[in-house]
């Protein structure tokens, strides 16, 4: 069952690593899908995330996602991954993450909104989106509103 008010990352630590270089782009997808599970809004993050699709590539975006997959830090045998959404728009807004084109920056501040609250200015972002990002935007805002 999904939770109305989900949990951030700093009021459920647990002890991960950010080495993820050498994990697939799916098996990093599984992992946030595992995550984010329950939670809408972690979600639909999740999944704008994914679906947007270049991101979870990207070796210098994944220096913002912790990985574990122990079952002594995972409770089982799914590895689970979060995005550490904070760090990684102030590294777009440095930017650090600039080689990303306009919708896909958009994309990432909306996902960064829904996953970890950080604030967003959709006049700002949504204009822009594109066709295919303003149809994954609209997909996960409508899973993170229950629908």
């Amino acid at each position: 069952m999904a939770h109305q008010h989900d949990s951030t990352p700093e009021q459920n630590p647990t002890p991960m690593t950010t080495d993820t270089q050498d994990l697939t782009t799916a098996d990093l997808a599984a992992a946030l899908r595992a995550q984010a599970a329950g939670y809408l809004t972690n979600e639909a993050a999740a999944e704008l995330l994914i679906e947007q699709g270049r991101w979870l590539a990207r070796r210098d975006f994944r220096a913002f996602i912790d990985y574990a997959d122990g079952p002594d830090v995972t409770g089982g045998d799914q590895p689970l991954a979060r995005v550490r959404w904070a760090e990684a728009v102030a590294a777009l807004n440095a930017g650090e993450l600039s080689r990303a084109s306009g919708a896909a920056e958009r994309t990432l501040r909306i996902a960064a909104s829904l996953g970890g609250g950080v604030p967003a200015d959709l006049r700002e972002a949504l204009p822009g989106l594109g066709r295919a990002h303003a149809g994954y935007v609209v997909r996960a805002i409508t899973h993170a509103t229950g629908g």
